[in-house]
């Protein structure tokens, strides 16, 4: 029997198969499409996947403005954060943000849902969010996948 079949492997920078992929956010509920696309960033459909190393591919999110909200939530759902003044807590409402900028909602949902930590800052720089249907990463031949037949 080979005992080298059984080795574990454990994927590092060097050895990381990293793709470019493009994902249409047109008509995709929110929290549906940012769960599937921090799984791509994070590598977890990859048989390599290994917890601390950045081996997740760059992804590519077009018509932002798209997307949808199930219920009340473009009323209801708030985006808080504050100015670091005393009494500095600003909201807006979903459906503000995507007026002002649409990416910034695809953009705030993905990012809580990868790790809060240094590979999850490195991890969100792997993410590109357009509004519309033209991107600025031609010159990459980003492949374009669908995300229902992702598990």
């Amino acid at each position: 029997m080979d005992t080298l079949s059984y080795k574990t492997i454990s994927a590092n920078k060097k050895t990381v198969d990293k793709q470019w992929l493009l994902v249409d956010a047109d008509g995709e509920t929110l929290g549906r499409l940012a769960s599937k696309v921090a799984k791509l960033l994070r590598g977890k459909h990859k048989p390599n996947f290994t917890p601390h190393v950045d081996c997740g591919d760059n992804v590519i999110v077009i018509n932002a403005e798209k997307i949808t909200l199930s219920g009340n939530k473009w009323e209801q759902k708030t985006y808080l954060r504050y100015t670091g003044y005393p009494g500095g807590q600003r909201s807006t409402t979903a459906q503000e943000l995507l007026e002002k900028n649409p990416a910034r909602i695809v953009e705030k949902s993905v990012k809580g849902m990868l790790p809060k930590n240094r590979l999850g800052a490195d991890l969100f720089r792997n993410l590109k969010v357009y509004v519309g249907a033209e991107h600025g990463q031609e010159a990459q031949k980003p492949t374009s996948i669908n995300l229902n037949e992702l598990k």
